[in-house]
């Protein structure tokens, strides 16, 4: 007799969303109990899918564990109305650590929240008609789209789909609602509770995280190769005919696994617009179905289509949709990036471009960012826009505001004319120390002084003026998609850095690792010889990505010391 294989154990998170299917846990008890200054492990896994991080401290470990929490925003597109944006001000102020960040998906993060002040940050926000649901944990992510007013109405169109894409994709589950604004407690021995099944995700939800974006060519300003579903926008003629779609991008991986690596999506087909919806969820379904519960290393969709294949996929998408989709149309990006300064709409306003250094709104001594725009909103209640770069607009500016823009700008120490380098313009980099625990190495701190170093060794090798994008994550898990920057430092242990090249302007090449492990005192003369060679071997108007990838790379490729590019776009 031939007995079967045992069936694969299936990971912890299943077993978690498999007993509380509506997501509660016991989140509320926990909340209520001033004894208690965090919520347990299991509880942290919930908390994820309300948009809350449990941390702690990472500075003060050596003295005792001191338990903070992020809370992430749901801002479909990066917009955000004068109303919500006093409200996340004044919320950062009094239960954060007065600052807001903006996040790589345009999205704000609130830091440093101690328990104390969670229930009534999370009413608040709720309050102003906002929303953290589906920010985190194994459903669909904030939906991103291009920020940018545009010179016609198809970038307000995109807008439009992408919030509908964002509602078709959010879970259903009442406990939210019930915990944060009514400050219930959900009995998890009721039936009802127990029996609750999503409409859409089902009663486990899915195997890991699931990402979108929309984006507008020429500009890939939300970097669509990196989501799971992606929608590239196909116009003529000013008018919107309809999408793309993209499937199984991801940048994620694990240090020393190899079965983990980034992908680009795939081109799959095109589809109208009155598809937008059904489609998007015939590819969240597929994940659903398909995903991995066993590994949740291996559980992202970009692996489900690096593994059964695109041909696998389309049939699999004809089937729930019960059509097939029309062939890609034809489409071309050539940059990614924000604008900075001032601009006019197509309706004859204007909106303003501003650099925030890692998307971290905060005053300092020299610059007063966030009093700068409290002041602004409350006074022209503008609608501002977080972009993808981790910067932000104002919108909708009429002529007769700008002077008195500028004027509050000013006093507050930001200027116009020259906000930031090239460098640091097109530069990203996460959170990383001390708050996020995955974090191997400095991010955010470091972002600073890696960018010094990379304009000392740019203006010794005589390009002074070079743009060049560069990224940095605290780790492997890519937050700040390092993986598709020019130059990419991804941290690998304290002081530590992996270093990737060869990503190129429009965002539609993965680079490449050129260095395991180099510490940060040595970045200056590994950039050194880079740069060193890039002013002298260049071809004309050569970007540094494109020359690590045409020189650089294939010379380590030859010595076997790198892999292959991965599935260009």
């Amino acid at each position: 007799m031939i007995e079967s294989a045992a069936p694969a154990k299936l990971t912890r998170n299943e077993g978690l969303k498999q007993a509380s299917p509506t997501l509660a846990g016991t989140i509320a008890q926990t909340l209520t109990n001033p004894a208690l200054d965090r919520f347990s492990d299991d509880d942290y896994e919930f908390l994820k899918f309300h948009g809350i991080y449990q941390q702690d401290d990472r500075d003060k470990r050596k003295v005792a564990k001191e338990y903070i929490f992020m809370v992430r925003g749901r801002l479909p597109g990066g917009v955000v109305s004068p109303d919500h944006y006093l409200v996340f001000d004044q919320l950062a102020s009094t239960y954060g650590n007065n600052t807001l960040r903006i996040t790589s998906r345009q999205g704000f993060q609130f830091h440093g929240v101690v328990k104390s002040g969670l229930g009534p940050l999370m009413k608040g926000i709720n309050e102003a008609l906002a929303t953290t649901l589906a920010a985190c944990g194994d459903v669909n992510r904030n939906v991103m789209a291009p920020p940018t007013p545009a010179m016609d109405s198809v970038v307000e169109h995109v807008q439009a789909d992408a919030r509908r894409v964002s509602d078709a994709l959010l879970p259903q589950t009442p406990a939210y609602h019930q915990i944060w604004v009514e400050g219930q407690t959900l009995n998890l021995d009721d039936a009802a509770a127990k029996d609750f099944v999503d409409p859409l995700y089902g009663k486990v939800y899915l195997p890991r995280k699931f990402k979108a974006a929309f984006a507008i060519p020429p500009l890939n300003d939300v970097d669509v190769f990196t989501n799971c579903l992606g929608f590239v926008a196909i116009i003529e003629r000013g008018e919107l005919l309809g999408y793309n779609l993209l499937v199984g991008g991801g940048l994620g991986m694990s240090h020393g696994n190899i079965q983990t690596y980034p992908r680009l999506a795939d081109v799959i087909g095109f589809l109208p617009p009155k598809h937008l919806i059904k489609v998007a969820q015939a590819v969240l379904t597929v994940h659903r179905d398909f995903g991995d519960r066993t590994n949740r290393k291996h559980a992202r969709l970009k692996y489900v289509l690096e593994e059964k294949g695109v041909a696998w996929f389309r049939g699999e998408l004809r089937e729930r949709l019960g059509f097939d989709l029309e062939p890609a149309r034809p489409f071309e990006f050539t940059r990614q990036g924000d604008l900075f300064g001032w601009h006019q709409q197509a309706d004859g306003r204007h909106f303003l471009g501003l650099y925030v250094e890692a998307g971290r709104v905060k005053d300092t001594e020299t610059i007063r960012l966030k009093s700068a725009l409290r002041q602004i909103t409350t006074e022209y209640r503008l609608e501002i826009r977080l972009t993808p770069s981790q910067n932000l607009l104002l919108i909708n500016v009429p002529s007769s505001a700008r002077e008195g823009i500028n004027a509050i700008l000013a006093e507050n120490g930001i200027t116009l004319n020259h906000q930031a380098s090239l460098i640091r313009q097109t530069s990203m980099a996460c959170p990383s120390m001390p708050t996020c625990g995955l974090g191997l190495a400095e991010s955010e701190r470091a972002l600073p002084d890696i960018l010094n170093r990379v304009e000392q060794e740019l203006a010794a090798a005589g390009i002074p003026d070079e743009e060049i994008i560069v990224r940095i994550t605290g780790c492997p898990n890519g937050c700040a998609r390092s993986m598709m920057s020019e130059i990419g430092f991804v941290g690998r242990a304290p002081n530590k850095y992996q270093l990737y090249l060869g990503g190129n302007q429009s965002s539609t090449r993965l680079n490449r690792l050129y260095k395991e492990s180099v510490k940060l005192e040595d970045i200056d003369a590994e950039l050194r010889t880079l740069f060193t060679r890039f002013a002298k071997e260049r071809t004309s108007a050569e970007r540094f990505g494109d020359f690590c990838n045409r020189v650089v790379l294939p010379e380590l490729e030859a010595s076997h010391s790198v892999a292959p590019a991965a599935n260009p776009a």
